[in-house]
């Protein structure tokens, strides 16, 4: 049986933080604001594998209340994410990501992002898409206040 999920994670750009986006830093003058590296990426990601499985959300798995969580790497939330993934006998079919930023230009940071997604779960790069879109200067992110990510994922079961 496959099931799809969809993530979406949104966050302010401010000053005097680092730019996390699929668990590569990216330079740039200003960071994600998050309780975690706030990489909108990987939360979404997270947010699309519970949603497959019907896990609720990030929010519950990782609250913004537990201090255990402040400025964690969010690479480490994916992977306490794929490990429900895997005790509920999934595996990860494909991956979908779309990022909208007006900057940074994030061409040069998508095979990157991909092979350290592909790292984390243990899965094929192949299994990964990701696309770089702006807001063409439309609202908050068009702005460059905020980045936006949304990410759909296909999950199969292995029990038969």
């Amino acid at each position: 049986m496959e099931k799809i999920g969809i993530g979406y994670d949104i966050h302010r750009l401010v000053d005097d933080r680092k730019l996390f986006l699929g668990g590569v830093e990216i330079p740039y003058i200003k960071g994600l604001l998050g309780h975690s590296d706030g990489d909108a990426l990987l939360h979404a990601l997270c947010d699309a594998l519970l949603g497959a499985m019907g896990e609720g959300d990030i929010g519950e798995h990782f609250p913004d209340t537990d201090s255990a969580y402040q400025n964690i790497s969010s690479v480490g939330l994916l992977i306490e994410t794929f490990a429900l993934v895997k005790k509920n006998d999934y595996i990860i079919s494909n991956i979908d990501a779309v990022v909208i930023a007006q900057e940074p230009n994030l061409a040069p940071f998508k095979k990157p992002m991909r092979l350290k997604i592909s790292s984390a779960l243990g899965i094929p790069e192949e299994r990964i898409n990701i696309k770089a879109k702006t807001n063409n200067g439309l609202g908050e992110i068009g702005a460059k206040a905020a980045i936006a990510c949304f990410v759909a994922v296909i999950l199969t079961n292995t029990r038969r």
